[in-house]
């Protein structure tokens, strides 16, 4: 899947669902640094994506970078909520809760 993504990529086809793809295949190799860029790729092309916002979010927490974890789903969740998106916001605050708890374990 993501050979084939990535083809579509280097063909020119890039945009954000193109980049969520890629990130979630990323993600499902355990290439998470791999998946961090493309969601923040495909956030950076449409601000308003919720999905890739809580899978951004998500990669930040399992990279242990809970401060960029912190910021991603906080903004998130705000995104969420003004588009009423009530599974990927209660979702978002799982794994801010998440990244919040470890913050506070490190300090």
């Amino acid at each position: 899947m993501r050979a084939g993504l990535e083809k579509l990529l280097a063909a020119g086809k890039d945009n954000a669902l193109l980049r969520f793809g890629l990130g979630n295949a990323c993600m499902g190799e355990g290439d998470l640094e791999a998946a961090q860029e493309h969601f923040y790729k495909a956030v950076e092309m449409n601000p308003r994506y919720t999905a890739a916002w809580k899978l951004l979010g998500r990669t930040l927490v399992q990279l242990e970078k809970f401060k960029q974890a912190r910021e991603v789903l906080e903004q998130g969740i705000e995104i969420a909520q003004e588009q009423g998106d009530k599974q990927a916001e209660k979702e978002m605050q799982v794994f801010l809760k998440r990244a919040l708890k470890a913050l506070d374990e490190s300090a």
